[in-house]
């Protein structure tokens, strides 16, 4: 049902989150090597979130007869200069996850493959959440992060942060 190709995609698409949860399990150990952790936390989650987006890839491959090949995923940084640093790092590895996706969207697009556009609609939706909410923790960290009682807040802020899986893609 799904073409080679875009079961290349969507394999490699797999790897891409199951990197991206260990890129901010990384992150969330370099919070709670500080101490913070609540921002930790919301790393945690950040980290859940990604391991179930690859889930749903891999559920959806097997669905539509796609052979699952799982990837190399290579070792994520552990050293950041600060917590904006990470912050900055977070929304930029989102963006780079975006476009892969609209790659897949734009492969499958021209293949007519409408069942996979459908399935990825959900993740471009989750992108702009996830691409907008880590533009505002970029800006909240850097107001913030100079202030003491500010970033206690903020770490207070994201300790409140829950892993919530869903059902549907």
């Amino acid at each position: 049902m799904v073409s080679e190709k875009i079961a290349k995609l969507i394999n490699e698409q797999i790897a891409h989150e199951q990197y991206a949860a260990q890129y901010y399990l990384s992150m969330s150990a370099w919070f709670s090597g500080k101490d913070l952790d609540g921002i930790a936390n919301y790393f945690r989650v950040q980290s859940k979130e990604e391991l179930m987006h690859a889930d749903k890839m891999f559920d959806y491959l097997n669905d539509v007869g796609g052979e699952i090949i799982i990837g190399e995923i290579a070792k994520p940084p552990h050293e950041f200069e600060n917590a904006t640093d990470i912050f900055e790092k977070a929304l930029a590895h989102e963006k780079i996850v975006t476009k892969s996706i609209f790659n897949i969207v734009k492969n499958a697009n021209e293949e007519g493959d409408f069942a996979t556009t459908s399935f990825l609609q959900w993740f471009i939706n989750e992108q702009v959440e996830e691409e907008a909410s880590a533009s505002q923790y970029v800006t909240k960290i850097k107001m913030v992060c100079d202030n003491p009682s500010a970033l206690y807040l903020f770490d207070q802020e994201l300790s409140q942060r829950v892993f919530t899986p869903t059902t549907t893609a």
